[in-house]
């Protein structure tokens, strides 16, 4: 079985570690690097939480630290739903694992020029990192074979009524991603607000009674406080894995192809997915954007791949 080479570029936070789970054991995933980007905190302890998750599963990737700064904008975090370090919660072991010494912008400006233009870019955080790739080696865009992302929405954001955080963190980035004339696949809060990690599923994820379904479960357990705190939801909305979810098996998700633009011009919509879901534009559309979920058998998806750690 031909496996899907992916990039994982990252800002963990808890959703991310879970893509980064699901991306390191599937048998249809190669996952070839771990990129982090400033985001759901600052690069310092984004960079930080991603050794600890890729060392507490075993995986043998390389992480890579990149763009501690939005393209433009200020810089902005999620505190509120990650905690104090981006990833509070879980209680890891003493870090061994060590960053790689290239930035990340450049391993992926390297990765993709070395390629058959066989490689996936997923982003599950602002895509500052894909963003200066692009602008800093133009002929890596026709080596991307798809850009997968969590961002967006086609109706409401979750930090303005208009835009959706990763989108909003660094809209400036995601506008040179969306311009790039490559595939892509976007993952808004439309699909991942209708799979709601609820009580039920942690506790049948801790049954598995592995190091990858305890770090799972320590994890959702201060997710979904966190989000009953500030949206009032029983569940949280498990955001990032669901792009893994989609290489593993598109029928997860329902997608719909509609020409998507990121604003970048606007005060009040700023950092808005501008997505015309009926065509009125008339433009040939540039993205498959998620509509719909099988929650049911994204949840199995879940289970079964963190049944297969140790």
């Amino acid at each position: 079985m031909e496996r899907e080479k992916i990039i994982l570029d990252c800002d963990p936070g808890h959703d991310d570690a879970v893509a980064i789970m699901l991306a390191g054991k599937s048998p249809k995933i190669e996952l070839l690097g771990v990129t982090v980007v400033a985001g759901n905190q600052t690069l310092e302890k984004t960079q930080i939480n991603a050794l600890n998750v890729v060392q507490c599963l075993g995986l043998d990737v390389p992480v890579y630290a990149g763009c501690g700064q939005p393209m433009i904008r200020e810089k902005m975090t999620a505190g509120d739903i990650h905690g104090e370090t981006g990833l509070d919660g879980p209680v890891f072991e003493p870090l061994t694992k060590e960053l790689e010494k290239e930035h990340a912008v450049s391993f992926i400006i390297r990765t993709l020029m070395e390629s058959d233009g066989d490689i996936t870019m997923v982003t599950t955080g602002p895509m500052t990192n894909l963003g200066m790739a692009i602008r800093m080696e133009p002929r890596i865009v026709p080596k991307i074979k798809r850009i997968v992302l969590m961002g967006g929405a086609y109706t409401n954001g979750n930090v303005t009524p208009a835009a959706e955080f990763n989108i909003i963190a660094d809209a400036d980035a995601a506008y040179v991603c969306f311009t790039a004339g490559r595939p892509i696949t976007m993952i808004g809060l439309d699909v991942t607000r209708k799979a709601l990690c609820y009580p039920s599923i942690v506790d049948r994820m801790d049954k598995i009674g592995n190091k990858a379904s305890k770090l799972f479960v320590d994890l959702m357990r201060h997710f979904c406080k966190s989000q009953k705190e500030v949206f009032g939801w029983e569940g949280g909305p498990l955001h990032d894995p669901i792009t893994i979810a989609w290489l593993i098996d598109p029928s997860v998700v329902e997608t719909k192809p509609m020409h998507a633009e990121i604003d970048i011009r606007s005060v009040q919509s700023y950092g808005r997915t501008n997505c015309d879901f009926f065509g009125y534009q008339k433009l040939e559309p540039n993205a498959d954007v998620g509509i719909g979920i099988d929650a049911d058998k994204f949840w199995d998806m879940v289970e079964e791949v963190l049944r297969m750690y140790d």
